[in-house]
């Protein structure tokens, strides 16, 4: 997991969020998929930075990439 990103049960119920924010990854995902851009994302949040959304896309990539399908008959 990237060092941007931390899961803490105590913060925003153990949803991932970015490092020493409240910030969760998937209000950046929803931005992204929304059609902002990483400098609207970061204007609107000012404590981020572009790697922080970087972090979060890979994140999101990793958790993808870890996901088992099965087919059913």
């Amino acid at each position: 997991m990237s060092d941007r990103i931390m899961i803490d049960p105590h913060i925003c119920s153990g949803k991932p969020v970015i490092r020493g924010t409240r910030i969760m990854v998937k209000n950046i995902l929803g931005m992204i998929a929304g059609g902002y851009s990483v400098e609207r994302i970061v204007a609107s949040y000012p404590e981020l930075a572009a790697a922080d959304v970087s972090a979060a896309l890979e994140y999101a990539a990793e958790i993808v990439a870890e996901e088992q399908i099965f087919a059913h008959a």
